[in-house]
């Protein structure tokens, strides 16, 4: 038989949080080894439990849920998201401009397979969420990356942003709060965002999935917001503020002017036909999700879970010698520095690699994020303290090591 290849489209296309270390991790524990993961942000293994008044809206409306719903979503969810937006300040939201997927991850590939030619190019923030550079390649765009800067608190370098803007540039994707690294962009970085995509006629993809994920008293605001003269998508979903990874439910709101993007919204709803509809059972949630009481804010309060063991996790972190870590101020996750004088890193992927297989931790590397230095890597905190401690002084132990070997 001929070889049979992976197809050419894939070439630049990866997904290291669930890559090849992640892999190894679960040979080893096949093995019989025990795996500190602190590698993703899936809350129901670490027992934050999905809302139990979400959990039974499903199991009630189940006998209901077997046939296809409208491409677009069932009515009551897309009402529920049309009133969210309303208490959001979003303006002119309307039934038929919001599209239920199977997860944000999802509603990604579908909108960027709609709205981009072979060439077009998409301006992404480094560190990103990978999926996003993976859906601008697969539907043929090109990733720009625009600089994140550390040293301003992971806030986008404007001025990078825009040197990298060309005639081709189509959409800027701004993800806030931010994954990998927790920052949360403040409205006078937002505006000044809205003014580059504006001067430039970009559409903002704005991606909100963490947006009531906030610490410290902090208050997100909404991309859309701002502005309605620009074309705006917004991605938001039950899987993180409801803890319902598994339910695969998001959805993707288009807000502002869109006079001059019929072609894309007809494109756009071609796709969500294509695919029938969104699982219907979650569906019955975000009724439900949106309009009930918001647990997530007892996480995240000054003595919440989530909270105390970001507090733990960044404590300990600079603690190491030659790491350093930006407080997150939203999500889940820490993306510490590791300074190259200390750590003299050649591949990071390797680096993270021989973590796990001495101390049986598991993180993914930063490159994974389309960082260009192998300088970082991302920590979830998730785990129970116990256990985030464990992590971490297994992780110290490991530097440790690390730092004997490569001294000079």
């Amino acid at each position: 038989m001929r070889p049979l290849g992976k197809s050419a489209k894939l070439a630049n296309v990866c997904y290291d949080i669930r890559g090849p270390v992640m892999a190894r991790a679960k040979q080893l524990e096949e093995e019989g080894h025990r795996i500190l993961k602190l590698n993703i942000g899936n809350l129901a293994p670490f027992g934050f439990d999905a809302p139990e008044e979400i959990v039974q809206d499903v199991i009630r409306n189940l006998p209901d849920a077997a046939g296809y719903c409208d491409s677009k979503g069932l009515f009551s969810a897309r009402k529920a998201i049309m009133h969210e937006t309303q208490r959001l300040g979003i303006k002119g939201v309307q039934i038929e401009d919001i599209y239920i997927g199977n997860g944000v991850s999802e509603l990604i590939v579908m909108t960027m397979q709609a709205m981009l030619d072979i060439g077009d190019e998409v301006l992404l923030p480094a560190p990103d969420y990978p999926l996003w550079t993976a859906g601008v390649t697969l539907a043929g765009g090109t990733p720009r990356h625009y600089l994140c800067r550390e040293e301003a608190g992971w806030l986008p370098d404007l001025d990078d942003i825009r040197a990298k803007i060309t005639p081709k540039t189509k959409a800027i994707v701004v993800i806030n709060p931010n994954n990998p690294t927790g920052a949360l962009y403040p409205e006078p970085v937002l505006r000044e965002l809205i003014e580059i995509a504006r001067e430039h006629q970009l559409v903002i993809c704005a991606d909100e999935i963490y947006d009531k994920m906030v610490y410290d008293g902090a208050k997100h605001v909404p991309l859309a917001s701002l502005a309605d003269d620009l074309l705006f998508l917004t991605y938001n979903g039950l899987s993180k503020n409801y803890r319902s990874c598994g339910y695969r439910t998001g959805w993707v709101v288009l807000s502002g002017e869109k006079r001059h993007a019929q072609d894309f919204i007809e494109g756009l709803t071609m796709l969500a036909s294509m695919r029938l509809c969104a699982n219907v059972p979650a569906q019955h949630a975000i009724q439900t999700a949106l309009g009930g009481y918001q647990s997530i804010y007892e996480l995240v309060a000054p003595d919440g879970r989530l909270t105390r063991q970001r507090d733990l996790a960044w404590e300990m972190l600079n603690a190491i010698p030659g790491v350093s870590c930006v407080k997150p101020q939203a999500t889940l996750y820490l993306f510490p520095r590791l300074d190259p004088k200390v750590y003299p890193i050649q591949d990071d992927q390797q680096f993270v690699l021989e973590m796990l297989e001495e101390e049986k931790v598991l993180v993914v590397q930063g490159s994974g994020f389309n960082w260009p230095s192998p300088d970082h890597f991302r920590v979830v905190f998730l785990p129970h303290e116990e256990v985030l401690r464990e992590a971490i002084q297994r992780m110290e132990r490991f530097l440790a090591n690390y730092r004997k070997r490569h001294s000079t």
